[in-house]
Formats: C-alpha cells, structure tokens, sequence
C-alpha cells in the first residue's frame, strides 16, 4: 500500500490490477478503490475489539454445539478409489508423465 497511511490509494488500485493481469477502467479503479478501503475499514474495525478472552480455534463448527446436527452434515472420511494416472495424463495438453505442465504465467 501506499506510504499515506490512510488506506489504499489509486496507485495501489493500479499495481494490484496490474500484478493480477487486471484491465481496469477508471470506473472500475475507483470502484475497486472505494471496495479495498471498505474492506480494511471493516478490518480496523475488528482490529479494535479485545479478543483476548476468545479461545483460538481451528474452525467455526468447533463452536457449534447443535447436538449432533454438525457432524451429520460432515462425510465420512474415508479412501477411495482415484483415478489412474496414465488415463488422466493421456488428456493432458502437456505432460511429462507424472504431472501437468502448464504455461509460465508470472513474466515479472
């Protein structure tokens, strides 16, 4: 972000379009630029509440205590049959035979 202080600014708008391969208009820019700072507002916003009695946790349903309707929503988990390899890779544009090969997409 900008060295302001004061949240994004259109310069920061601009290299995050620019870094995720983004054609913004300036309706869009200042669109995206009101959304972003909406956003880390919002988060200042929860930065400022004392969580300092609140437990860490791995997941929202840990909190849940619905008798049981938690977990029978979940599946099983268990193995399965996958796919073999050489069926997959035989439709892959490019492959070295073990894994995908895709176009480089980072230039910078």
């Amino acid at each position: 972000m900008s060295n302001s202080g004061d949240g994004v600014a259109v310069e920061d708008v601009r290299r995050i379009a620019e870094l995720s391969h983004l054609q913004l208009n300036p309706q869009e820019e200042a669109g995206m630029l009101r959304d972003l700072n909406a956003i880390l507002g919002y988060v200042a916003q929860l930065n400022e509440l004392d969580t300092s009695a609140i437990a860490p946790m791995a997941q929202v349903a840990e909190i849940l205590d619905l008798e049981g309707v938690v977990e029978a929503h979940l599946r099983e988990d268990k193995a399965g049959s996958c796919l073999e390899r050489s069926s997959v890779m035989i439709s892959a544009p490019d492959s070295d035979g073990i894994f995908f090969k895709v176009p480089k997409v980072i230039e910078r």
